[in-house]
């Protein structure tokens, strides 16, 4: 049994390093989605630090939906003939958690997205900024997972990160790879939206429930 948690301990150790700083990474672009597009008062006027918010809101938006990929370091750890305690009570709820942590944080900063839009009047344009957004989230995954790049290459190494992606982009198996990926982001969303919209209406009738009762005491 002390092997058992020993071993448990060690692994957890190793693995919840990176799954926290990508957690960090995922929830800065729900962060700045709240900032920019929800407590934003001025729906009109965008002063040059909304501007660089945004910019970096949609530089660090593929990281949200890239611990869905993260599934691959689930496969391998079930490969690696770990014992099935510590694959069931360590690896499945850690890694599983990241992933729909991720995932959700890439759907409400879409939702909070998209309420912008609708905001300055711009509904209509919401299910192609939806796709857009989708498609530029797919190519930042594949920098990510494939080529190693960060967010903060952008400006770190502009030159590199340009090339390099000119080099790949342009070749037949990374467009595959991308509109894959487009596809299953696109499909992901659609399914979450629904749920995560209806669980928001639940929470405000919850909300408003409550004080209904509370005025009547």
């Amino acid at each position: 049994m002390e092997s058992i948690l020993a071993n448990t301990l060690d692994i957890f150790n190793k693995h919840s390093g990176w799954i926290v700083w990508n957690l960090f990474l995922a929830f800065i672009p729900l962060v700045l989605s709240v900032w920019l597009f929800r407590w934003h008062r001025h729906i009109r006027s965008r002063s040059l630090i909304w501007w660089l918010g945004f910019i970096c809101y949609f530089a660090f938006l593929p990281n949200a939906p890239y611990l869905l990929t993260d599934i691959i370091h689930l496969i391998g750890a079930i490969r690696a003939n770990y014992s099935i305690w510590i694959i069931t009570l360590v690896f499945f709820p850690l890694h599983l958690s990241a992933i729909a942590l991720g995932g959700e944080a890439y759907v409400i900063s879409l939702i909070n997205q998209s309420y912008y839009l609708k905001r300055i009047g711009y509904k209509k344009y919401i299910f192609w900024t939806e796709l857009l957004t989708h498609f530029l989230s797919a190519i930042g995954i594949y920098l990510g997972r494939f080529l190693r790049f960060n967010s903060w290459d952008i400006i770190t190494q502009p030159n590199v990160l340009f090339t390099s992606s000119i080099d790949n982009l342009t070749q037949r198996v990374p467009v595959l790879v991308i509109f894959v990926t487009f596809a299953i982001l696109t499909v992901f969303y659609l399914l979450m939206k629904q749920v995560t919209l209806g669980i928001m209406l639940r929470l405000r009738q919850i909300i408003i429930e409550n004080d209904h009762f509370r005025l009547k005491d």
